[in-house]
């Protein structure tokens, strides 16, 4: 853990007041952060430093496998479950178990910690034995746990057993002074992994970007900016001048979700011939689309989105006396993009294709 500004200076005192107790501690940051170096700074500067340290990630499973895992299960107490099997907590033992994502638990999983913070106990799934432990917890999260216990989506009183301490760690836009330290450390790290003979720094264009990049994803962002420079630099005697914050950029970036779609309309309407465009309409016509309370569900969306797409063409066709370049205005697209709808829709027939081109 680097750092030298005052924010984070203040987070490492706080932790080595509260280490040495064995009272449960709640560990608050943005993602990206350093929550869980956090948590093990806590559990190696403990008395429990010699035993056990067992993470797990709340958010990664759902609630009956969370259970499972944190308090075990008994032969036979479900399908599959063909031996007795200690949970993290057992496992824990006289030692710390950091629960990382605590907001991502249940309200059933909330009320069996609760218990194990009190008293210390609890029942492995499908048994009725109950179990001592003797575990210092150490929960992590990045939501803001006062507001969900206001809302009711998250246990008041487990909030108050948890937040015997609460640790909240700066973002990195909030330590501005430790951004070079932070990635001048990962790029020497990166460039030995590359196995370069050297590191050359960064120019004065690189630091000025990374400095004043405001980094949501915080630490763990700036780790992969800085080790994707060095490796993209792949040059030890040249100092690092590119800086890519955003490794998705590209001229060729898909910018829509690609599906697979059926372009079949239900029912194909009637190609507008050049005799038709003879017909202009007196007064313009206005489409109206259907109120939510004139639909009757289940609908086709697709399908209506197109018949209404469909309707919108024909009219603006009409009131444009069918010439296109109109049209085209009328529906603020341009004209190869009206003459693709129409071709998409069959509006046209061969030879009123040919009459406006």
């Amino acid at each position: 853990m680097l750092g030298q500004a005052n924010s984070f200076l203040e987070v490492l005192e706080q932790i080595s007041q509260i280490a040495p107790l064995d009272k449960p501690v709640l560990v608050i940051g943005e993602r990206g952060t350093g929550k869980e170096l956090i948590a093990a700074r806590l559990h190696y500067l403990s008395r429990r430093w010699d035993q056990n340290y067992v993470k797990l990630n709340c958010a990664a499973l759902n609630e009956n496998l969370l259970e499972s895992e944190l308090f075990g299960y008994e032969s036979g107490a479900f399908t599959g479950a063909a031996k007795r099997r200690e949970g993290r907590f057992e496992v824990a033992h006289s030692g710390t178990l950091f629960l990382d994502e605590l907001a991502n638990t249940s309200g059933l999983i909330q009320e069996k910690l609760l218990r194990v913070i009190e008293y210390g106990e609890f029942e492995r799934v499908g048994g009725n034995k109950t179990l001592k432990v003797d575990v210092r917890l150490i929960a992590a999260t990045n939501e803001d746990l006062p507001t969900l216990a206001d809302a009711g989506e998250f246990r008041a009183d487990l909030l108050d057993r948890l937040a015997f301490d609460v640790i909240t760690i700066p973002p990195l836009r909030e330590r501005r002074e430790d951004i070079m330290m932070l990635a001048e450390h990962f790029a020497i790290n990166m460039a030995r992994e590359l196995e370069m003979e050297l590191f050359s720094g960064f120019t004065e264009k690189a630091r000025r970007i990374l400095l004043d990049y405001d980094w949501p994803g915080n630490i763990r962002e700036l780790k992969n900016v800085v080790e994707r420079a060095v490796y993209r630099t792949n040059n030890p005697h040249l100092p690092v001048h590119d800086i890519v914050l955003n490794p998705f950029e590209s001229a060729f970036r898909p910018r829509t979700r690609i599906k697979t779609q059926d372009r079949t309309v239900a029912a194909t309407p009637e190609p507008i011939s050049v005799e038709s465009q003879e017909q202009v309409a007196a007064e313009p016509a206005v489409v109206t689309a259907p109120t939510a309370a004139a639909l009757t569900y289940p609908i086709d969306l697709k399908e209506r989105s197109q018949e209404y797409e469909i309707e919108m063409i024909r009219q603006a066709l009409e009131d444009s006396q069918f010439n296109q370049k109109k049209t085209a205005e009328k529906l603020s697209l341009t004209y190869h993009q009206l003459r693709g709808y129409l071709k998409k829709y069959n509006l046209l027939d061969s030879s009123a294709e040919s009459a406006e081109a």
